[in-house]
């Protein structure tokens, strides 16, 4: 028999690079513009095994995982994944335990996740456990930059392809918000769900004026209506609501206690939550945790494959967002990426961990 050594070795390196890739066409949102993305990838090392992990997120992340969090976990037997997670949660201590410190502990976090799957020869999705077999999506792009020519077709492309929602940007121009919505409902017919994303660009008063006007046009999902950080905002608007529209929010969550407080508060229906900053596989499982403490259901944003594997373990867990960009990034340069099949992403069970493999040949023109 093995020892116990063998089958679980201590953490012996931690490698990091970072990819820009640039956007298809440019992309807006009802508060941002860009025209590429940087996917950080952490790989991590121990014994004749490796497993990696990513976060979307600046440059600066990867050099901040180098130069402060490998030496962290390195001799950290790879098994031992809450001891790693609470050394580099300590480290970062002085940084502030958000933003990119807290992107870059994601990344770390879900790589030690993948590796101790592979040293155990099972798909992650076994070694967590499941309560359902796959992860249900929804479509989600239609940036404020796209004609409405390209918002419909988008949509609608979704929809032909079986997913049963789907998600736009709203926000940039308030006074066009509501005919492109109408397009979009025009474009996907009665019975799909449409989902509206603001990215907090409105006030109050503009939010709760339109809503009842999406409403309208079978708008049952309303995000960030307001900024995320204005629980009074979210929460009148979601005491205000019309019937069968739910307020979400949540994304740029990294602390268990933000989601705790936007829970208490009354401020969203459904709360959201994103592996790639709120701590990595560890972090995204306790957020939902917490949510179904207080009987809420739970969404993940962006990053489909990356969730994949820990959706189905949450009793909660109604969503998650199948966005443009990371979708086109994770079909690039993932082996092993994972299409929906009537709306649900289902992992790969002949697969070991993620179930992915980085095609590192393909991403090295997009290296920085």
């Amino acid at each position: 028999m093995s020892s116990a050594s063998n089958i679980a070795p201590p953490i012996n390196d931690v490698k990091v690079s970072a990819y820009k890739i640039p956007t298809d066409k440019p992309e807006s949102d009802g508060t941002l513009k860009w025209t590429s993305t940087i996917l950080v990838l952490v790989e991590v090392q121990a014994g004749e095994e490796s497993g990696f992990g990513y976060t979307y997120a600046a440059k600066s992340t990867a050099q901040f995982i180098q130069n402060i969090l490998r030496s962290e976990v390195t001799q950290i037997s790879c098994f031992d994944i809450p001891a790693a997670w609470q050394a580099m949660k300590s480290a970062i201590r002085n940084q502030g335990t958000c933003g990119m410190a807290f992107m870059a502990l994601s990344a770390v976090d879900t790589a030690l996740w993948d590796l101790k799957a592979k040293l155990l020869g099972l798909p992650l999705i076994k070694l967590i456990g499941a309560e359902r077999k796959g992860m249900p999506v929804y479509g989600s792009g239609g940036f404020t930059s796209y004609s409405i020519e390209e918002l419909e077709k988008q949509l609608a492309g979704w929809v032909d392809e079986g997913i049963p929602r789907v998600k736009m940007k709203i926000g940039r121009h308030p006074g066009k918000d509501l005919q492109r919505v109408q397009a979009v409902r025009e474009s996907i017919g009665p019975d799909a769900e449409l989902f509206v994303d603001a990215n907090g660009a409105y006030s109050v008063k503009q939010a709760g004026a339109l809503a009842k006007q999406f409403a309208d046009e079978g708008v049952s999902w309303f995000e960030e209506p307001v900024l995320s950080d204005d629980l009074d905002g979210l929460r009148f608007i979601r005491q205000h609501r019309p019937a069968g529209m739910e307020v979400a929010a949540g994304e740029y969550g990294y602390r268990l206690s933000y989601f705790n407080d936007m829970l208490a508060a009354g401020a969203v229906g459904v709360l959201q939550a994103d592996a790639t900053r709120c701590g990595g596989i560890t972090g995204f499982l306790r957020a939902g945790t917490v949510c179904d403490g207080w009987h809420r259901p739970f969404s993940a944003h962006c990053a489909p494959s990356l969730h994949l594997h820990a959706a189905p373990a949450l009793s909660n867990f109604r969503h998650a967002e199948y966005f443009h960009d990371h979708v086109r990034i994770e079909k690039m340069l993932f082996d092993g990426f994972r299409a929906p099949e009537k709306g649900v992403m289902k992992p790969d069970l002949s697969r070991p961990g993620l179930g992915l493999e980085f095609k590192y040949a393909d991403a090295q023109e997009y290296e920085i």
